[in-house]
Order: structure tokens, then sequence, then C-alpha cells
């Protein structure tokens, strides 16, 4: 899967309003009530990377998850990554 072009990526972006391109990396930072409500967040989007074959990075902190997508290969952000960004919004 190709990588997007900055155009491209930044249309894409409108769809996700809680996200944003650092870096060159999709990001989120997702809030929860405690601890396992975080850490149940992040097995729910570990599963969904897992079936799609495509992995974030994820640093979480007590009860906040930041999520950071990229497709590596590509050197760039794919539909890949905003495909998963879609999905982790919907099981938060």
């Amino acid at each position: 899967m190709p990588a997007l072009s900055p155009q491209e990526a930044t249309s894409r972006l409108a769809n996700l309003p809680a996200w944003q391109i650092e870096d060159g990396e999709l990001t989120r930072t997702f809030s929860f009530k405690d601890f396992p409500a975080a850490l149940a967040f992040v097995n729910r989007v570990g599963a969904q990377a897992e079936e799609a074959g495509h992995h974030p990075d994820i640093d979480i902190r007590y009860n906040r998850v930041r999520l950071s997508l990229v497709t590596h290969d590509e050197g760039g952000l794919t539909a890949k990554d905003f495909d998963l960004a879609a999905a982790a919004d919907k099981l938060a």
C-alpha cells in the first residue's frame, strides 16, 4: 500500500478530528476513568491491530493511552493508518 501524499493525508485527517499528524505520524491521546479502563482499550486496539496486520506504537500512562500510527514499510502514512485510527475511535 503506497504512502499518501501530504495533501491526501490532510484530507483524510478531516474525518478524524481528534487525531493529528506529528512528525509524520498519526497520533491521538485517549483518556479513560482509570488504569483498568485504559488497559482494556489497549487490549481491544491490540486485537484489532493484530487482525489488520498493522500495529501502532502504544504509550500507556495510568488512564491515558497515546497511539501513534505510521506505515514504516512505506515510509509514511497510508490508508492502513487512517483505517486503524477510525477503528480505535470506535473502540474507545
